[in-house]
């Protein structure tokens, strides 16, 4: 074998080795691409139906940009998710490869959408995104519909929701966080809103309650 020949087939290796390491770049971030898109699909919908919602039911003047749902730490929180899943794909690509179990987050996303939605459109008038402290003569206690299964379909919905974005992008730290910090913030929220409610309703919502689950786990 000649110089030439031995150097051309070091250059052809070295070639090839270079095209599979692009390729397995580039199929990396076509994933990443594609977890993306439905991460940011998935909350343009929710926030901009959650708002058209609220103008069909309740009016244009009566709805504000607080029902876009987007607070300072729910930003905050959707950022933290991101710069882990960027930290992570750098790092440890083989974390966002695992599709079975990102195909189940999306399946969570699409089903909490789903209860939310239905929890909306059924209580109509009486599903607010602020809790009602006094009570007004257009709500009425809504026991039918999915509410006939779970006391606080808004809140299980978004909780299932929200987990599943984080599944979805195959964030363990970010699923962790996520569940933990909107199961306690629905779970204080459902002692603060049903105070009111029972005193609203007074027995029927205690009967209520005896009967159907809150929707949240381990919140009775």
């Amino acid at each position: 074998m000649s110089l030439w020949e031995y150097l051309w087939g070091k250059v052809g290796t070295q070639f090839s080795i270079l095209k599979l390491g692009i390729a397995s770049f580039a199929e990396i971030f076509s994933h990443a691409a594609t977890q993306l898109s439905e991460m940011v699909l998935a909350i343009i919908f929710f926030h901009s139906s959650e708002y058209a919602l609220a103008i069909a039911i309740h009016g244009r003047s009566n709805v504000t940009l607080t029902s876009l749902l987007i607070s300072k730490h729910y930003v905050l929180a959707m950022i933290f998710s991101l710069l882990e899943y960027f930290f992570e794909i750098i790092l440890f690509p083989w974390l966002k490869e695992f599709w079975w179990i990102s195909n189940f987050g999306l399946a969570m996303v699409v089903i909490g959408e789903v209860i939310r939605k239905l929890a909306i459109i059924t209580a109509g008038r009486a599903f607010t995104h602020l809790i009602k402290i006094h009570h007004e003569e257009h709500h009425k206690l809504v026991t039918h519909g999915v509410y006939r299964f779970v006391r606080h379909p808004g809140y299980c919905g978004f909780l299932i929701w929200a987990v599943g974005i984080q599944i979805m992008l195959c964030n363990p730290m970010s699923t962790v966080a996520f569940a933990i910090i909107v199961w306690r913030f629905f779970a204080e929220r459902i002692l603060y809103e049903e105070y009111f409610l029972r005193h609203f309703f007074g027995s029927n919502y205690d009967d209520y309650v005896r009967r159907v689950p809150s929707g949240v786990p381990f919140v009775k």
